[in-house]
């Protein structure tokens, strides 16, 4: 089986903490990556990965298409539409950059993969700030967002329904699901397949865009709306192995 190769991009933030005591009131931050679980299970599987926390694709993401065109599959997860479409260099000096979304929807159309997982800065995300609905991500992706803010926040715990177990994605998985803590709520496009669903919502979609295939996961790969009995699952590596490489197509 030839190697397949993914540019890992989001999974990471910093949080600045306000700690008053009485009179006093001092800050602490910390820095947080939540991108081991998917590593891991695409290592396992021997499917190259390269990683990009938030603050460094800020800067870093590809530029060309010869860059982005070394990796056969693009995962999006966790990071808004501003850190990409917004190089620092734009915002600071008001110098002109190459449209990094463009990119990505290039990069699809000519046979690379594009995979979105969900969260509170994924598809549309806590109050719409994720923001990607109307781009040309969304073009790429087999879903239509919603314009506002899409989250289903289910603390009591929701489980997905297998709607079509033959599919090549869900090959060797088991179809005892885990139970999810929320998602993002969008439609699948007319052209496109939903392979499993929560309610009446979708949950996994996969479709294609021109010459590339792209895939929207509602939920999240890692904690919190993913629970450690989903990064725990049995399944949980065949899944996002099978994905990636469904993604990559004949790459």
């Amino acid at each position: 089986m030839s190697a397949v190769s993914a540019l890992l991009v989001g999974e990471s933030w910093q949080t600045i903490e306000f700690h008053v005591k009485g009179f006093d009131l001092f800050s602490s931050s910390s820095y947080t990556e939540a991108i081991d679980y998917l590593e891991a299970a695409l290592a396992s599987n021997e499917i190259d990965t390269t990683y990009q926390p938030c603050h460094v694709a800020a800067s870093s993401f590809p530029e060309t298409a010869a860059e982005l065109g070394a990796y056969d599959v693009v995962v999006l997860s966790d990071i808004g539409y501003n850190t990409l479409a917004v190089p620092p260099e734009t915002f600071g000096d008001g110098t002109r950059r190459p449209d990094r979304l463009r990119l990505i929807d290039e990069f699809v159309r000519d046979g690379g993969g594009l995979l979105m997982i969900g969260g509170y800065l994924s598809f549309q995300g806590i109050d719409g700030r994720a923001n990607y609905a109307g781009t040309v991500v969304e073009d790429a992706l087999p879903v239509t967002m919603q314009r506002t803010d899409d989250r289903v926040e289910r603390s009591d715990g929701v489980y997905p329904d297998v709607v079509e177990p033959d599919h090549p994605v869900l090959a060797d998985t088991r179809d005892d699901w885990p139970d999810f803590l929320g998602y993002n709520r969008f439609e699948a496009d007319e052209d496109a397949r939903e392979l499993v669903r929560i309610d009446e919502d979708p949950f996994l979609v996969v479709g294609d865009h021109e010459s590339g295939r792209s895939a929207a996961f509602a939920s999240d790969c890692a904690p919190h709306w993913g629970p450690m009995e989903f990064v725990e699952w049995e399944s949980y590596p065949t899944l996002w192995a099978n994905l990636v490489r469904w993604l990559a197509g004949d790459r």
